[in-house]
């Protein structure tokens, strides 16, 4: 292999050695990207120079820009200093960080379990809230998303599932903003109710004002408690510090992932009201996580929860949200045949499309046209819409003009 590999022997090596399908997949598609520069928004290919505006952000892992300057000056000077430190003794790093996100959430969400997925997240709060209760059930919804690990895939849907024959019994999934269906299956057996506040595999399916209000009721009715995901939706993307917060609602256990330590350490956390962790005090080993909350992510992370938190940036966030708001809604006008409707939360955004053909289509488009995005895997015919947080008024309007080239592509595309 030469010192430095071409794309096509890179592609070879990725084939044979990592997945022949995605391989197979993205070259058939013309898509066979493969990152080398990346900087703020844009990512750039390797040998072609081409370069492409981020709006998948990888789920929001990069919500403040490819390698934020800030972010990577605080790597370097904690590298040499810090390294993943021992998840076994007390920590200043973890110390430090867990005090800071306690102190940014409401109520008693004063304690935090920190991991490295979004999976390894989900999977302990049912084990805290499976062992707190000293219930089993665990009711999540349908087409949401939690990870491809044992429990959060056991809440997940049949077709991540079945494939690894990862059913459990305890699992049972509802339609998520419908509150028809709560009482039935929220019972004196569950343990806890799983869901993202926002759903984005099943396409950025906002709730109702009052979903999440009804969901916490019936919740202290039985004694349940109410696990809320916000790996993609937390940390500004909606426009404030935690989605749930524009619903008005306190959960028990909250999940952080993606973005939290800006995309250059992976670090997840999990943090729970102050009695459930109870669960850990016959014996605090029993949960431990070798790379969770490794010391140099979070001296990474806390930088990262100072820029979010600010006033000034959700300002930001929530004017950029505006403008993406005006300028779609003028090139749906222009397509209205095509692009059919638009969700929005803040930046978590996702375009409806016309069919589930469509959805796929716009993301080839886009990609032909410089956008990176890709589609709700659960609801094919919406494309998520997920730009950087730090995108800037000029560049959201390159965005827009890029957009609209690409659903113009795509009307093309599709069977005549």
């Amino acid at each position: 292999m030469p010192e430095k590999p071409s794309k096509e022997d890179l592609t070879t090596l990725f084939q044979n050695h990592v997945s022949s399908a995605k391989a197979r997949f993205f070259t058939m598609l013309g898509m066979d990207l493969i990152i080398e520069g990346r900087e703020g928004i844009w990512i750039e290919d390797l040998e072609s120079g081409r370069r492409l505006i981020n709006l998948h952000c990888n789920g929001g892992v990069y919500n403040l820009g490819h390698n934020h300057p800030e972010l990577c000056r605080v790597l370097g000077e904690n590298i040499g200093r810090l390294d993943i430190g021992n998840s076994h003794l007390i920590s200043r790093e973890r110390a430090l960080l867990a005090s800071e996100l306690a102190a940014l959430m409401p109520a008693d969400l004063d304690y935090v379990l920190f991991g490295v997925s979004g999976g390894e997240a989900v999977d302990l709060a049912i084990k805290v809230a499976r062992g707190y209760t000293r219930r089993d059930g665990i009711v999540s919804a349908s087409g949401g998303y939690h990870g491809h690990t044992g429990l959060a895939l056991a809440a997940g849907d049949p077709k991540y599932r079945d494939p690894f024959r990862s059913s459990s019994p305890g699992f049972v999934q509802i339609p998520f903003d419908d509150e028809s269906v709560l009482e039935d299956a929220i019972t004196e057996k569950t343990a806890a109710v799983l869901l993202e506040s926002i759903p984005a595999t099943l396409g950025i399916v906002v709730p109702a004002e009052r979903y999440l209000k009804a969901v916490r009721r019936r919740c202290d009715q039985v004694g349940a408690l109410l696990i809320l995901d916000e790996v993609q939706a937390g940390l500004g993307r909606t426009g404030k510090m935690w989605a749930f917060e524009h619903f008005d609602v306190l959960p028990d256990i909250v999940v952080l992932g993606k973005g939290l330590s800006g995309g250059l350490y992976p670090l997840t956390a999990t943090v729970i009201r102050k009695p459930l962790e109870s669960v850990f005090h016959l014996d605090p080993f029993v949960h431990v996580s070798t790379f969770g909350g490794a010391e140099l992510g979070c001296a990474v992370t806390r930088r990262v929860l100072e820029i979010t938190a600010d006033f000034e940036f959700l300002v930001h966030v929530n004017m950029r949200a505006q403008d993406f708001k005006t300028l779609v809604q003028a090139i749906a006008v222009k397509h209205q045949d095509f692009l059919v409707d638009f969700h929005q939360k803040g930046l978590m955004m996702g375009l409806v499309t016309n069919s589930e053909i469509s959805g796929p289509l716009l993301c080839k488009a886009a990609f032909d046209c410089g956008l990176l995005m890709v589609y709700a895997n659960n609801a094919p015919q919406v494309c998520q819409f997920l730009p950087p947080l730090i995108i800037s008024e000029s560049e959201a309007g390159l965005v827009a003009e890029r957009l609209e080239e690409a659903i113009t592509l795509a009307k093309t595309m599709g069977p005549s």
